[in-house]
């Protein structure tokens, strides 16, 4: 049966955690619908993740103590100075985490493994297990004794902070955190559009359930061409899968051959993630546990932004308060932690107070006198070095990550590879449609019917004028930048009605679009953009989603004529739209759960429902399940076990021209397969893990350990004692891919090797470090 009592601890924690977080966010975000409600539990957390980073490089448990201390202080201060909490506000944001949350774990519940194929679960769960283990920061890597992991780590400690609360396993939190960071990110969607639309006298509940739906549940638009496809003849639908720059795969061959993963890569060279795919596949990967935080600080912004320019310190309070969300996603997600500062120089700039007004009366008194170039000017000036100070607050109270953690293996590079229009269509064009007639509604003012016509022409044909040169991206998402930012600032200007906060969102998810067309990260974690598509369109998903709740309610409450249609007529349009885009967005949910829960995924369902991570030991890898399980039992903190490595593509380079003994020859030790799995399934350390170590260290340091493993397994006795000391090994795992890989193993017939427990395949050895004596060089174990 599934572990019930668990999913209600956690389930208990979180809505405690939601309780203590309301009377602090209501304290800081006074006026608000739901007064902070959907970011009270990340922002609970933020003070503690950032507490027990900064004491935990001392003690992680000290740290947690600490940080927990710290949250009641501020909770306790909160309510003295505000009072009790709304109930009715409570209740509302408990249901919704409660049936976000549920519904994750009955996803997880079918399919809870941490298989090594078709994502990062064995990274993932390495990781936690290994913070799990860790007495303090940084934790040392598992793929990579004696040294610190070289990842941005911060997000797994945070999971790893809510095991230790709960007491659970790692096994268990796993899936527990997956569920749990899912449900903070529908809750924070659905809590900022209800602000907004409240703002905005719109229907506030309806706006947060647009977001939630568009962050939870929607898909891009790959899935609902693919159905319009099936119903078209075959030249046709050829024909508009070359338009559309799109291989006709998968669905678009038929029902039966739907497949969960074809959504994700539509831009080619990208990874093209939404939501639902990401918690359908299951990872516990940064881009999954950063979105709650990237909204918990567009939350504060928002704050910032509705705040009258009278009440100078909140504003300033609201913005010092970046300061460690900044740091807690540069840990977590550092992907996100440039956009954090993007997002406040884009509120900062286009919000209704100038931050002219934050600076002393005298200085705002020379600077109102200017005129209206250079009071624009001043205003995105003082924008730009306010959203560089959020960065440098957050980089200071996050340096030892910076300095400890942070891979050398990565630099940026210009003018990858674009993406073509059709595809650009495929993944953003249900937002780019609901944001379009959103800024038809808005620029009606500004001119003339012909105006906006000729505006609408002239946008279509910049498309097919850039598209063949692959600039579709600025034609598309341009103009989205452009005509948001002059909406925001015509306010200032002239009395007429301007969108509000979420065109803030449209014009950050854009600005991001854009940016990666130009501008990419290279690294060794995939071949150029890949990796900056895949983890900035994550974030555009979670900006854009959050503004389209608010742009379709204001579209559906619209009753006034444009385009030359009556009201009637146009409201009647706008209806039609929003039921397209949902449904549309939808048809990928539908048929994924629907084959997730039939067990048609590819993956083997376990034969009772079940969180457990492991469970699937017993059935994929029954012959090694006993030695893993006995590591997690009966192993105390991080010794170095040695085992395998795991080289993948590599393995020719880290063989090729090297003495390779005892007849051991090049192998393709594949990543994403089963391997290393003794040190992934228990956070123990070993020597050489994974290949994703050449991401972040160099190549040739990552094979030099595979050819001291290859010596400590089969090199001469004299050699091996010297690797033993060098890199402090504890343990020896021998298991059938170890001898699958080295033909004549003779670890064991050395005097400080003894058998320490064995099964039928795979014996685990210890080593006697004492015996080797002094005479070896020996590492500085981290503590």
């Amino acid at each position: 049966m599934m572990e019930l009592g668990l999913v209600a601890l956690w389930l208990g924690l979180y809505l405690l955690l939601l309780f203590v977080g309301l009377t602090i966010s209501r304290r800081i975000l006074p006026g608000l619908a739901d007064e902070g409600a959907g970011i009270a539990i990340p922002l609970t957390l933020t003070i503690v993740w950032v507490v027990t980073f900064l004491v935990g490089h001392a003690s992680i448990v000290l740290g947690l103590w600490a940080g927990l201390l710290v949250l009641g202080l501020v909770a306790g201060a909160a309510r003295y100075r505000q009072g009790g909490v709304d109930t009715r506000i409570y209740l509302e944001t408990a249901a919704v985490f409660s049936i976000a949350f549920c519904f994750v774990v009955a996803i997880r519940a079918v399919d809870p493994a941490v298989h090594a194929i078709a994502g990062e679960k064995f990274l993932d769960f390495g990781l936690l297990q290994t913070l799990l283990r860790a007495e303090s920061l940084p934790p040392e890597d598992m793929w990579f004794a004696g040294e610190p992991v070289q990842y941005y780590y911060g997000g797994h400690l945070l999971a790893s902070l809510l095991a230790r609360m709960t007491d659970t396993a790692g096994r268990f939190a796993y899936n527990l955190n997956v569920a749990g960071f899912y449900a903070m990110f529908v809750t924070a969607a659905y809590g900022l559009a209800k602000n907004v639309a409240a703002d905005r006298d719109l229907p506030a509940r309806l706006a947060g359930v647009f977001a939630a739906v568009f962050v939870g549940f929607a898909s891009n638009l790959v899935s609902a061409v693919h159905v319009i496809v099936l119903m078209l003849p075959d030249d046709v639908a050829t024909q508009l899968a070359a338009v559309a720059g799109h291989e006709l795969d998968g669905l678009g061959t038929g029902f039966a051959n739907f497949s969960y993963w074809t959504a994700s890569r539509v831009i080619s060279g990208t990874i093209n993630e939404f939501p639902l795919f990401a918690w359908l596949n299951g990872d516990l990967h940064p881009h999954m546990l950063s979105p709650a935080f990237l909204l918990l600080a567009a939350t504060l912004l928002y704050g910032y932004y509705r705040t009258p320019a009278s009440h100078r310190a909140r504003r300033i309070a609201l913005l010092v308060a970046l300061g460690p969300i900044a740091a807690q996603l540069a840990a977590s997600n550092t992907w996100s932690f440039p956009s954090i500062g993007g997002l406040t120089i884009l509120t900062v700039a286009l919000a209704p107070a100038s931050p002219v007004t934050l600076l002393p009366s005298s200085v705002q008194a020379r600077l109102d006198a200017r005129s209206r170039m250079r009071r624009e000017v001043w205003r995105h000036a003082l924008a730009g070095v306010l959203g560089m100070s959020v960065l440098l607050l957050g980089g200071l109270l996050s340096l030892p990550f910076w300095l400890q953690s942070v891979s050398s293996q990565q630099h940026l590079a210009l003018f990858p590879e674009r993406s073509g229009l059709g595809p650009l269509l495929l993944v953003h064009g249900a937002f780019l449609a609901a944001f379009v007639c959103y800024y038809v509604r808005y620029t009606r003012p500004h001119g003339t019917r012909r105006i906006r016509r000729l505006l609408l022409v002239g946008v279509i044909g910049l498309c097919a004028v850039l598209a063949p040169f692959d600039l579709s991206a600025i034609a598309l998402f341009g103009p989205l930048i452009l005509l948001g930012w002059f909406l925001r600032r015509v306010e200032a200007y002239e009395e007429v009605p301007t969108p509000g906060y979420e065109t803030v969102l449209i014009v950050a998810g854009a600005g991001l679009v854009v940016l990666v067309e130009f501008v990419y990260v290279s690294e060794q974690a995939g071949p150029g953009r890949m990796n900056t598509v895949f983890k900035f369109y994550a974030q555009v998903w979670a900006l854009w989603s959050v503004a389209i709740g608010v742009v379709l309610v204001e579209l559906l409450a619209d009753q006034r004529p444009s385009l030359g249609l009556s009201s009637d007529d146009w409201h009647r349009g706008l209806r039609v739209l929003v039921a397209v885009l949902l449904v549309s967005t939808s048809i990928y949910g539908a048929l994924a759960l629907s084959q997730h829960f039939s067990g048609s995924s590819g993956t083997a369902p376990p034969d009772e429902p079940t969180l457990d991570a492991l469970a699937f030991l017993e059935t994929h890898h029954p012959n090694e399940a006993p030695a893993i399980h006995w590591l997690n039992d009966n192993v105390d903190g991080q010794p170095t076990l040695l085992s395998r490595p795991t080289t993948g593509s590599l393995s020719g380079y880290c063989t090729a021209d090297r003495d390779l003994p005892n007849g051991v020859t090049p192998w393709d030790w594949d990543v994403y397969h089963w391997g290393n799995a003794p040190s992934t399934m228990t956070g123990i350390p070993t020597v050489a893990g994974w290949s994703h170590e050449v991401g972040y260290r160099d190549a040739s340091v990552y094979c030099d350990r595979v050819q001291d493993t290859i010596q400590l397994f089969t090199g001469d006795p004299t050699n091996q004692r010297q690797l033993l000391a060098r890199y402090d090994v504890t343990y020896v795992y021998v298991g059938p891919l170890e001898r699958g890989a080295f033909p004549e193993i003779t670890i064991q017939e050395l005097d400080v090797v003894t058998v320490e427990k064995q099964w039928d395949d795979v014996t685990i050895y210890r080593v006697n470090q004492s015996m080797l004596g002094s005479n070896y060089l020996r590492p500085t174990r981290r503590q």
